[in-house]
This record gives C-alpha cells, sequence and structure tokens, in this order.
C-alpha cells in the first residue's frame, strides 16, 4: 500500500508536466496531417459506420436492443453510446504499455518520476475521449435520448475509466520494458477482449443463444464490462448503474486498487533499473 500511495503522490507533485506533456502529445502526434486532429473523430467515425454495417444492417441487429432497467434503443444509438469507451480504453492501454521504453532517454533529462509517463500517455488519449464523446452527446440530443438526470454519473464512468487505465498500465508499462514481448501479447490480448466485452454484442444475446448463465459471470470478471454498460446507462439515461449494480461497482474498483498495489510495488521495483533493459 506505501508503494500505491507514493506513486499517487507522485501524479500530484507532477500533474502541471503531465498535463503540459499531454498536450504536446497530441498537438505533435497528427502535426503532419492536413486534417490534423480532425482525424481523432475521424478514424472513430469511419469504424463506426462499419461496425453498424456489418453488424447492424447486415446481421440484421433489432431495433431494440437492451441497455439497462428494462430500456432499450436503436442498434446504432446503443453502439454509438457505448463504443466510445473502446476507442479510448484500446489506444491507452496499447500505448501506455510502450510509453516507459519508448520516451525513457527523453523523460530521463527531466526531474520527472517515471511513474508519471503512462499518466500523460492515457490524459492525451483522455482529451480525444472528451472530443468524442462530446461528439455523440450531440448526436443523441437529436433523437429521443436527450440529456437526463443520469448524464450526472459520466463523469464517474470517466474517472473509473483513467483509475482502471493508470493502475493497469503501472503494470503493462513495466513489464513492457523488461520483456518487450509482452507489448505484442497485450496486443493480441486486446483484439481477443474487443470480441469479448459487449461493445457490439448486447448481454441479452448470450441467453437468447442458450448460454449457460456462468458463462456471463465469467465475462463479468472483465472490468470493461462495466465501464461500456456504464456509460450507455448514462447516456440513453437508463439507470443509476453503479449504484443498481452496487456489487459489480465494489467488485470494479477492488480490482482496481489490486491492480494499482500490485503495478506500483513492480515499478518501484524495477523503475532504477529500466535503462539497463534499453
Amino acid at each position: 500500500m506505501k508503494s500505491a500511495w507514493k506513486v499517487i503522490k507522485e501524479q500530484i507533485s507532477s500533474f502541471y508536466l503531465i498535463r503540459r506533456l499531454s498536450l504536446y502529445e497530441l498537438k505533435s502526434e497528427n502535426t503532419n496531417n492536413y486534417l490534423g486532429t480532425a482525424w481523432v473523430v475521424i478514424n472513430p467515425l469511419i469504424q463506426i459506420f462499419i461496425y453498424w454495417l456489418v453488424f447492424g444492417k447486415i446481421l440484421g441487429r433489432s431495433n431494440k436492443i437492451p441497455v439497462d432497467n428494462g430500456q432499450v434503443a436503436p442498434y446504432i444509438i446503443w453502439l454509438i453510446s457505448g463504443i466510445i469507451v473502446w476507442f479510448f480504453i484500446q489506444p491507452a492501454i496499447i500505448q501506455g504499455s510502450k510509453s516507459i521504453y519508448s520516451r525513457i532517454r527523453f523523460i530521463a533529462k527531466m526531474n520527472f518520476p517515471m511513474s508519471a509517463i503512462p499518466s500523460y500517455v492515457i490524459l492525451e488519449k483522455f482529451y480525444q475521449h472528451l472530443m468524442i464523446t462530446g461528439i455523440v452527446f450531440v448526436i443523441l440530443q437529436f433523437t429521443k435520448y436527450h440529456v437526463s438526470v443520469y448524464i450526472i454519473q459520466l463523469p464517474y464512468f470517466m474517472f473509473a475509466a483513467l483509475a482502471f487505465l493508470f493502475s493497469v498500465s503501472l503494470i503493462t508499462s513495466t513489464l513492457s520494458t523488461i520483456i518487450r514481448d509482452v507489448h505484442q501479447v497485450l496486443i493480441s490480448i486486446m483484439r481477443m477482449l474487443f470480441y469479448l466485452t459487449p461493445f457490439l454484442w448486447e448481454p441479452a444475446r448470450l441467453t437468447a443463444a442458450g448460454m449457460p448463465s456462468y458463462i456471463e459471470k465469467i465475462l463479468l470478471l472483465n472490468p470493461m464490462y462495466y465501464l461500456v454498460q456504464g456509460y450507455r446507462s448514462t447516456l440513453l439515461g437508463a439507470s443509476w448503474y453503479g449504484l443498481d449494480h452496487i456489487w459489480y461497482t465494489a467488485y470494479f474498483w477492488g480490482f482496481v486498487l489490486v491492480t494499482l498495489i500490485f503495478g506500483s510495488a513492480i515499478h518501484l521495483k524495477f523503475r532504477d533499473h529500466f535503462v539497463d533493459y534499453l
């Protein structure tokens, strides 16, 4: 626990630099493109169109997809309200994994704790997430799923996503610096989790397909499941997901806490030797 507290204090004391570096990353990432940061929005919109075309039209998804608490939504609305979480989590985890070994020579010249390197990479992806979420929010105002009182829980789920990503990135960035193959394994795992998390399919299909109940319980162990369902319930005004599923909320934060403690411990143990692994 002492390791986790030390790492948290490093994030707080270095927040100004974390914010500056994240903004620099955001500007430099698309500096050579004519459309610049517009690609932050264009790429997800293209992917959403393809997913809607394949899963919504070609595979004939129903126009009444369950959200939560008895609420339903058309597939395209259900899709965009949840998949924005994936567009944040996937690049944040992948880039966070290689953040230390790809930037350590640059950061080593600064008075900057290495535990903050994954933080500014994640924060840069969070800026992009805010843009995409804002666009989806505006789109929803032209449907019957207008802003509701449930929107006040959106900052909570955003914070939950940030906490989850930081705790996971502490582990993956440390292990990837020591063993490069970890990054490649992580890419494969994320591809698998995309299809095992209800981004493109609704959980109700498990029951409709006659799957055993324990299958859904196993899938619930994936923290991304909690985040995507929370976002949908929030943006579509379906429920107070965190409170209505209080035991799942407790599990999620338990997972984050354990991951943070473990990640902080191994990060502090090996970070003095990171340069040796380059």
